[in-house]
C-alpha cells in the first residue's frame, strides 16, 4: 500500500515537472519569436547582435572564429565598388 502510494506521489512530481518544463519551453518560444519580429525591423540590429555574439566568444584563446561575409560585400570587394545601401522607410537621402 505504502510502494503504491510513493509510487503514486512520484508520478505526480514527474507529471508537474513536465507541465514546468513545458511552460518555460512555451515562454521561450514566445521570447524568440519577439526577438525574431525585433530583429527582423532594423537589419542593423541583427548584425549588431551577430557581432555581439563575435565578440562574446572571441574571449576564449583557444577557440577558431569563422567570419562570413555577405555576398554582396564580397562582389562589390571584387569590382572595387561599395555595396548598395538600402533605403529605410522613414529616413530621406
Amino acid at each position: 500500500m505504502i510502494r503504491a502510494i510513493a509510487k503514486q506521489a512520484e508520478a505526480e512530481r514527474e507529471r508537474r515537472a513536465k507541465v514546468i518544463h513545458a511552460t518555460g519551453e512555451l515562454e521561450a518560444s514566445e521570447k524568440l519569436l519577439e526577438a525574431a519580429v525585433t530583429l527582423s525591423a532594423q537589419p542593423q540590429a541583427l548584425q549588431l547582435r551577430y557581432m555581439q555574439t563575435l565578440t562574446e566568444i572571441a574571449g576564449d584563446k583557444s577557440s577558431i572564429i569563422v567570419f562570413p561575409l555577405p555576398i554582396d560585400l564580397i562582389d562589390s570587394l571584387r569590382a572595387g565598388t561599395a555595396p548598395p545601401i538600402q533605403a529605410q522607410e522613414g529616413t530621406e537621402h
